[in-house]
């Protein structure tokens, strides 16, 4: 007598070993961008290493262009490089293989478009150390995760499964209809998404038109955040569709450059039916150091005791 047939096991995710190289950052001839008001400025903070800007802080926090906190990673070959910003998920671990910072451990913070950029996190300590050119590997996984607890319209990417834990996000209950419960800052109407409208999900970030906040604070969003939008489709090109909604983890700070502002990494998309929002802007916690395992009580390069990566 043979017992009951066994039940096949779901795929297996694919693990990459990708390698970047921390870039520097990169003008034209002319040192200056224009603003909004048609204004020249200086782009300072778009690319290379950042160091004193943190998850946690204000993506208003710094008179910058779209400042990334940590260092990001791209790659001399065009083919490798997208293919780094394609399979690096936020959450991954990377490792610094080459300079004064080897051996350093960061994660993967989220990607940015324009030809692609990986953003690391790493302690400030180590951030101090590193240079433009160090090589730096990281283990990509986590794209095709596809939870079981998650209603199968919620489209996942961009976001290693060893995250999820770490994320305000609440499985699919009979209470709640069945809708998987996102807990966000804020929910940015799909009008302000800018810069990333039809460009590949899996490979970039969508900017988002807001202003700065008050002079209370309000109405600020904050780097690790996760934020909502409307009627945004991210599935494959990130695009306009009505009554959908698309939850990202913001990964950079703002920019004068019209259409361009605070970046989000998407991580979920699906029909408002089947993904419900919680936001919260007093009490949010989004991305955090701790929640990567990259927190660890130390000063700045400034000088200024915090507690940090």
């Amino acid at each position: 007598m043979t017992g009951p047939a066994p039940q096949p096991q779901p795929p297996r995710l694919v693990s990459v070993s990708l390698l970047g190289v921390v870039e520097h950052p990169a003008l034209g001839e002319s040192p200056y961008r224009i603003d909004i008001d048609g204004a020249p400025y200086v782009p300072a903070g778009d690319g290379g290493i950042v160091l004193g800007l943190r998850l946690g802080d204000s993506a208003f926090a710094l008179r910058a262009d779209h400042a990334a906190p940590g260092a990001c990673l791209v790659h001399p070959d065009p083919a490798a490089r997208h293919a780094l910003t394609t399979y690096a998920c936020v959450g991954n671990r990377a490792e610094v293989r080459t300079g004064r910072a080897a051996g350093a451990i960061g994660a993967v913070l989220g990607k940015r478009g324009e030809e692609g950029r990986v953003i690391i996190g790493f302690r400030q300590h180590d951030l101090a150390m590193m240079r433009p050119s160090d090589q730096v590997s990281v283990r990509g996984f986590g794209q095709g995760l596809r939870p079981a607890q998650f209603p199968a319209q919620v489209t996942v990417m961009n976001l290693d499964p060893g995250v999820l834990a770490a994320l305000p996000i609440i499985a699919a209950e009979p209470e709640t209809g069945g809708k998987l419960t996102v807990r966000v800052r804020t929910v940015v109407p799909g009008k302000l998404a800018g810069n990333g409208l039809g460009r590949p999900a899996a490979g970039w970030d969508l900017d988002l038109q807001l202003p700065p906040p008050g002079q209370d604070g309000a109405a600020d969003v904050r780097l690790g955040d996760l934020v909502a939008v409307t009627d945004i489709d991210a599935r494959y090109n990130m695009g306009y569709r009505r009554g959908w909604v698309t939850i990202g983890i913001v990964v950079h700070g703002s920019s004068p450059l019209p259409g361009h502002g605070p970046g989000m990494t998407p991580i979920l998309t699906a029909p408002a039916a089947v993904l419900a929002v919680q936001p919260d802007n007093a009490r949010h916690v989004g991305l955090t150091e701790r929640g990567l395992k990259l927190a660890r009580p130390e000063a700045t390069v400034t000088g200024e005791p915090r507690g940090g990566m």
